[in-house]
């Protein structure tokens, strides 16, 4: 007897973008795919946390209800070891489920940490949920680092950003993978104030600050191309991670490729944009879908109608 393929989820990194990943999910769910395994790096690993202990409804509903002042309130002017503490998103689990451990999840969970100190890729598949998830979106400078075993662990992003190869070695036959960042570098961001994604009535000041965004370039009467206003520290280290986040991509999924990849359009939404979840979800939803026929084809089903 042929046994049915183990379907397997790789949910990448990406920062506020990753509420997509919430999107994606339900567009699979509402085409009867539901797979068995599930990966996470970063805010992959919070979202894949959420729909291995089947609370995905919850967190869609607790993170449409963000708005930019909660998201400015997790900002630690403190600076200790990151600009936020992460302990908002860490206790929305603690108040919506019971952490009894990754193995007793009702589907298989594992994710994505770093290694502080040696750059090691940490596959975090046992012990408690939160503190794991806790370590995989430790993005460096924005969340602390935790502390695990004796190691410091900071966001898994950093190393295997979409972790397909985790996947497979959890038993996963076929997997679909979700790329958060492929079309970052050479897009332009909107500005606060812009026509667009930028929310009606959002203050340009406060969140500018912690919001990273693009300057757009403008050409002179002469027509050569000239900078706008000079990137300030927060964009400069967005925009770098963006490019390692996009190169490591690139190099992971080559050698390491997935049966099936969807790539929500997400460049106008910025790192830190976790208040626009609305937004992202919905672009998760129509990226799931274009890729919906590809994926009935791997497992021998009917492509939607």
């Amino acid at each position: 007897m042929t046994r049915k393929p183990r379907i397997g989820l790789a949910l990448g990194s990406g920062s506020a973008r990753g509420w997509s990943h919430i999107g994606v999910i339900r567009a699979l769910e509402e085409a009867g795919i539901s797979p068995e395994i599930v990966c996470g790096t970063s805010i992959g690993a919070l979202v894949g946390a959420a729909y291995a202990a089947g609370e995905i409804g919850r967190l869609h509903d607790w993170v449409k209800g963000l708005r930019w002042q909660s998201v400015v309130g997790m900002v630690d002017l403190r600076m200790n070891g990151g600009l936020i503490e992460g302990g908002k998103l860490v206790d929305f689990f603690r108040a919506h489920f019971r952490d009894e451990g990754i193995a007793l999840l009702p589907k298989a969970f594992g994710c994505v940490a770093t290694e502080l100190s040696s750059g090691r890729e940490i596959w975090l598949r046992d012990g408690p949920v939160i503190d794991s998830v806790r370590a995989s979106i430790a993005l460096p400078g924005l969340f602390r680092p935790v502390e695990r075993d004796g190691r410091l662990l900071v966001d898994g992003g950093l190393v295997n950003p979409v972790p397909v190869s985790l996947c497979r070695a959890m038993g996963a036959d076929i997997v679909i993978a979700v790329d958060l960042n492929w079309d970052l570098i050479g897009r332009r961001h909107w500005m606060p104030g812009e026509a667009g994604p930028q929310a009606p009535g959002e203050p340009d000041g406060l969140l500018a600050s912690f919001f990273t965004k693009w300057r757009a370039t403008r050409r002179d009467d002469g027509g050569a191309e000239t900078a706008g206003e000079a990137p300030s520290l927060l964009e400069v280290l967005s925009t770098s991670l963006n490019i390692m986040q996009v190169r490591i991509t690139q190099s992971r999924l080559a050698g390491e490729p997935a049966d099936a990849m969807i790539r929500p359009r997400l460049a106008g939404i910025a790192a830190m944009d976790y208040h626009r979840a609305e937004v992202a979800i919905a672009e998760g939803e129509r990226a799931a879908r274009r890729a919906l026929p590809q994926i009935a084809e791997l497992l021998g089903k009917s492509p939607p109608p």
